[in-house]
């Protein structure tokens, strides 16, 4: 499945994304699953727990692809 979803600003970070789409229930999963290499950005296991993503960006996690969007 893939979950679009608009960017508010230029960026938002890798663990507030996670939170953000409902994938994880907190900050802190969040953050753990990104230092225990669950998450890819753009096919590349992205470690940075606040990595910048901006539109144009993909993110796969848990089965689920996010494609993020300029807002409007």
């Amino acid at each position: 499945m893939t979950i679009r979803f608009p960017v508010e600003g230029e960026f938002i970070q890798l663990d507030q994304l996670l939170k953000a789409v409902g994938l994880c229930g907190s900050g802190g999963e969040a953050k753990q699953r990104v230092a225990d290499g669950d998450v890819q950005v753009d096919g590349e296991i992205e470690n940075r727990k606040r990595a910048k993503l901006r539109p144009g960006q993909r993110v796969d996690f848990a089965g689920e692809t996010i494609e993020l969007i300029p807002q409007g």
